[in-house]
């Protein structure tokens, strides 16, 4: 039978909140039924250069996203693509971002919020825009809502590969910054709103993994280096052989391993070495 896998990226977690607030993953990990990694970002670790990279396996430097006001329409091969290629069913649940980059562009609200096409490279799509964002009003959707439309793609569409993405801890990190009772708070809660999910999806017979796209300092910022600003927590619930536990893994990694694990080729445009197994 062949494998479906569900990427799942909480944006701006820097790795230390991760080990210390998300009990469930924690928890888990314990039981020995997920493993958890130290992932690096791109650089500049900010939203859209990394979501680009994670997809295509390229560095900004040769994507050409600088930052979250160059969303495009990418012409590189990415997991989408080759997936679709491949005969695989997609579905994303994501910032509207990602329809951008790898569907069409710019973002037509009433087009693109939610559509279902044959052509793909996003088969079934659901997204949102966080128009007006702020300081003083985030503009996120609830995960625990993103969470089940996922879940409705994964049952209803029968979905072999799909990309969640909220920006729920990013947004409340860059308003609150992290050593406060308001993030400790809103990681608990994210993490105990998908933890019945995760469980409903290995149920289901999906792989999943549950990373960031990059940290956050203590100020609240990224796009920079350094272990704050880069570094994340990457979660597997999946049965592939993996790096030792002290490997620190490569974002650029993140797309072929995806393919290699789905069993789909990897283009000549992602050079990193998979870290996942077909």
């Amino acid at each position: 039978m062949s494998r479906k896998l569900l990427l799942i990226l909480i944006d701006g977690v820097p790795y230390r909140n991760w080990r210390r607030l998300f009990g469930n993953l924690e928890g888990w990990v314990q039981s020995g039924e997920a493993r958890v990694w130290r992932m690096r970002s791109v650089l500049p670790s900010t939203s859209a250069s990394c979501y680009a990279s994670i997809h295509t396996g390229v560095p900004p430097q040769v994507h050409g996203i600088w930052g979250n006001y160059a969303v495009r329409k990418l012409d590189l091969p990415d997991v989408f693509s080759e997936l679709a290629r491949a005969g695989r069913r997609t579905g994303a649940v994501t910032h509207s971002y990602w329809s951008e980059f790898f569907q069409r562009a710019p973002f037509d609200a009433v087009r693109d919020i939610e559509y279902d096409e044959e052509a793909g490279p996003i088969h079934h799509g659901r997204f949102h825009t966080m128009a007006g964002y702020g300081h003083d009003n985030q503009m996120t959707p609830s995960d625990h809502d993103l969470f089940a439309t996922l879940t409705r793609l994964c049952e209803v569409k029968g979905i072999d590969y799909g990309l969640y993405h909220s920006c729920t801890l990013d947004s409340m990190g860059h308003r609150f910054f992290h050593d406060c009772a308001e993030m400790d708070h809103a990681c608990y809660l994210l993490d105990e709103q998908m933890a019945p999910f995760i469980h409903r999806w290995r149920k289901a017979g999906y792989e999943v993994i549950v990373t960031a796209d990059h940290g956050q300092d203590a100020r609240g910022h990224h796009g920079g280096a350094g272990d704050l600003q880069q570094d994340f927590a990457f979660y597997y619930f999946g049965e592939s052989a993996m790096p030792a536990s002290d490997v620190i893994l490569d974002q650029l990694a993140l797309a072929p391993s995806i393919l290699t694990r789905l069993g789909v080729a990897v283009p000549p445009s992602m050079t990193a070495t998979p870290f996942l197994e077909g």
